[in-house]
């Protein structure tokens, strides 16, 4: 499961890790415009799979983000976007096959080729570069 938040307070990764593990849920990323370290170290602490943030220190001052790199995320289709979308929600290929009309085979061939364009096969990692690309929300 992927848990997509804009942002974790001080004190709010121990909730979210109890929160997971009454609803059960074992194998867990959370993905987080911003996050303060403790709270990232707090939620692997607390038996999460992975998180990422796109800004860790929530004291400071907000900078201009650097220009992004150019990087092939024009090649994505809008079908390779909507799968990505769908993943990022913590979709199953099954549920995204269903839900657009595919195939779960057809659905991984999209995963394989936006895994290709954008340089990693991790799903967690493809939600992260999208989202930092500002290509799903």
């Amino acid at each position: 499961m992927c848990v997509v938040v804009t942002q974790i307070g001080d004190g709010e990764g121990e909730a979210l890790v109890r929160t997971l593990r009454r609803r059960g849920a074992a194998r867990v990323v959370v993905l987080a415009r911003r996050a303060g370290r403790a709270e990232l170290r707090t939620l692997l602490a607390g038996g999460l799979r992975g998180g990422v943030a796109a800004s860790t220190d929530l004291a400071a001052p907000a900078r201009p983000a650097p220009p992004l790199p150019p990087a092939p995320l024009a090649d994505l289709s809008a079908r390779e976007l909507s799968v990505l979308a769908r993943v990022a929600e913590g979709r199953t290929n099954r549920l995204i096959g269903e839900e657009l009309g595919l195939s779960a085979l057809t659905v991984k061939s999209h995963l394989a080729r936006i895994s290709r364009k954008l340089g990693t096969g991790d799903r967690a990692e493809l939600v992260a570069i999208a989202i930092r690309h500002r290509l799903i929300d």
